[in-house]
């Protein structure tokens, strides 16, 4: 695991949630199999976040995982490029580290916390609704000289601040994992509806003026 200066990991998160779906198998990996389940966290509004996660058959034979069952997960958020339809296409789940399951009446519970590199000039813009928007491409470094590149969503202040950030900027920041539907305009002229994943920033700060 990588740590902060200031003594936290770079990449946490914390869920819980209700399985919506019972796990599949994902892929294999030097022997080892992995399992993707969809996780169904509710917001306060009442909107509820589909989140992928992913777990090591190593971790999941401890547990019999149904739909309705509640699981409080800790991990990292991960990312990785797939061929779809001849493009890559960024996927992210939440990689298991930990995992248990726990009484219904626990409550659901949505933590980011994250620090890392900006990967992309900030795109600034307005929401429909006149609000102030910023997206941000973050880079986490990981183990053996990986990264996830994970896409985040800066609102209000923040939209501000975060617009006025560049490349190579050292960011840390606090937030939720959230799933949004959009749709898509297609070649011939439909629309097709897709799921994004991103995380929605509540606190950010530029490292460099620690």
């Amino acid at each position: 695991m990588l740590i902060s200066e200031a003594g936290l990991e770079t990449n946490t998160v914390h869920l819980c949630g209700e399985i919506m779906e019972a796990p599949v198998f994902s892929h294999e990996t030097y022997g080892e199999s992995f399992y993707t389940f969809i996780l169904g966290v509710e917001r306060n509004s009442g909107y509820e976040d589909k989140l992928n996660v992913m777990v090591s058959e190593r971790l999941l034979c401890f547990y019999k995982l149904t739909p309705g069952d509640t699981v409080l997960v800790s991990g990292q958020i991960r990312t990785y490029n797939e061929q779809v339809n001849g493009r890559n296409k960024l996927i992210i789940v939440v990689f298991a580290r930990e995992m248990e399951i726990v009484d219904r009446d626990e409550g659901h519970f949505n933590q980011v916390y994250l620090e890392g590199f900006i990967c992309k000039t900030p795109i600034g813009r307005v929401s429909p609704l006149g609000r102030r928007i910023c997206d941000i491409m973050l880079a986490v470094n990981r183990m053996y000289n990986k990264s996830d590149y994970i896409p985040c969503i800066a609102w209000g202040r923040n939209a501000i601040f975060a617009e006025k950030l560049s490349v190579g900027d050292k960011i840390s920041l606090t937030g939720r994992m959230q799933s949004r539907e959009y749709g898509k305009r297609m070649d011939d002229g439909s629309c097709e509806t897709r799921t994004a994943f991103e995380v929605s920033i509540l606190q950010l700060e530029n490292c460099r003026e620690w």
